[in-house]
């Protein structure tokens, strides 16, 4: 396939290209106008129109789909009732890891799981010149009159229980400048909620700003206002969720363990405490806890760049980043959770417009959020408890790159003979990429 540099000329208009524009644009300008590409980009297209133009509208200036795997972990006992989970993901070990985990505490009771908050938070982000005190009781005076504004586009929340918690004015003056924020506290119920913070803080901003300039007692300095931006916060550490497991260090112990159930919990006691000692531990180990996370975010439809900002933010809440997940062994028994902000919805965005994200809900029986939180907090807690078992065990590479195993024979193009061989071959082996390609070379000359 040839491809060309880039172009010299920005192009004018490309939003405004039909579908087919758009591919002949990048076709012509990045691979020689290449039938080849035309053809790769729209195999990929849907069968059914109607749905294409769905999905087409998730974003823009669409050319095609990007496929993923779904895969499911079955046998996933969260509170005594049990799931099979969908996880959108393209690494095999992923959902090999949460599925051996979630085996491995089925028959020790299972998961533990429990909403410990819902708050989420936005902010009015202003500017304003004048005594913090007047301001504060200027607040204080029409805070009702600022809320009974948004009453109207809070009304639908209300009635299925949500709305605004609270509202606070936040003075960090100390940091930059003339610097205010309006803090609002919402309970979304099922949904996300992101339109609808949004919406609120906007109205808000709008309404503020009127006040401050009908205010009768403020000079014409104070009442000028500045509203930066309106915007929810992605960081939500009163909306988390917590996950655990626990049974007796006796019954750690299973086939294959390679040591006695004592030391393995000390091994894995051990392996979270340097997570949260050292940060570049840390890192890899809460990406391992997202592996888990992201999947099933996706799969039903919700923003995980959202979810990990949060996670991550939540990881450093003491000022230096650290494992999220906890062990603790005492009195004869092992536990291992995972507290997380959590905030994600069952109902609005893609959750009812994607077609396989309102079947990933169907498959879980329909659940309201919390219990959807309860979901994917488990999931990062069994893929967690999966990658230190291995890391202290076996290592995490015999696993993984089993899993591996079939890209590097798809790269390579094998059949299904010598995919059978390979399987045979490096059961007990060493799997590398190298090993492999020599391996379908020495058949391949054989023959």
């Amino acid at each position: 396939m040839n491809v060309l540099s880039m172009p010299t000329a920005p192009v004018k208009g490309f939003s405004k290209l039909s579908k087919l524009e758009k591919i002949d644009f990048i076709a012509d300008n990045y691979f020689s106008g290449s039938e080849s590409v035309k053809t790769q980009f729209k195999r990929f297209w849907l069968n059914d129109e109607n749905l294409q133009k769905t999905i087409d509208e998730f974003s823009e200036n669409t050319l095609t789909n990007f496929i993923f795997p779904m895969g499911v972990v079955p046998n996933v006992l969260i509170n005594g009732k049990l799931f099979c989970v969908p996880m959108v993901i393209e690494e095999s070990s992923v959902v090999a890891a949460s599925a051996k985990a979630a085996n491995f505490w089925l028959t020790r009771g299972g998961f533990k799981a429990e909403v410990l908050g819902v708050k989420k938070v936005g902010q009015v982000h202003f500017i304003w010149n004048g005594e913090t005190s007047k301001l504060e009781n200027f607040f204080a005076l029409k805070k009702a009159e600022l809320l009974k504004a948004v009453e109207p586009l809070a009304a639908n929340m209300v009635k299925r229980g949500g709305g605004i918690i609270d509202l606070r004015l936040v003075d960090r003056t100390k940091d930059e400048a003339g610097y205010y924020q309006l803090l609002g506290e919402f309970d979304t119920r099922d949904a996300m909620g992101a339109n609808f913070i949004n919406s609120i803080l906007e109205k808000l901003g709008s309404t503020w700003k009127e006040m401050l300039l009908d205010a009768e007692d403020f000079t014409d300095t104070e009442k000028e206002m500045q509203v930066v931006m309106a915007i929810l916060s992605n960081y939500t550490p009163e909306c988390i969720v917590r996950s655990s497991v626990e049974c007796d260090i006796a019954d750690l112990n299973e086939p294959g363990l390679e040591m006695d159930a004592h030391e393995f919990a000390e091994k894995f006691s051990r392996a979270i405490r340097i997570s949260k000692i050292d940060v570049t531990r840390a890192t890899t180990h809460n990406k391992g806890i997202f592996n888990g996370i992201d999947a099933v975010v996706i799969a039903t439809g919700n923003d995980f760049r959202a979810v990990e900002a949060c996670g991550h933010a939540y990881a450093a809440r003491d000022g230096q980043y650290r494992g999220l997940s906890n062990v603790e062994i005492k009195d004869g028994k092992f536990r291992f959770s995972l507290d997380i902000p959590m905030a994600i919805g069952a109902v609005g965005g893609l959750t009812s417009l994607h077609p396989m994200s309102k079947l990933s809900l169907d498959m879980l029986g329909r659940p309201g959020a919390e219990e959807l939180m309860k979901v994917v907090a488990t999931i990062g807690l069994a893929q967690n408890f999966g990658a230190v078992r291995s890391l202290v065990t076996s290592g995490i590479q015999k696993g993984h790159m089993k899993m591996h195993l079939m890209n590097i024979l798809n790269h390579l193009e094998a059949s299904e003979e010598e995919r059978e061989k390979a399987k045979v071959h490096f059961a007990n082996e060493v799997i590398s990429f190298q090993s492999v390609r020599e391996f379908i070379a020495s058949l391949r000359n054989y023959v």
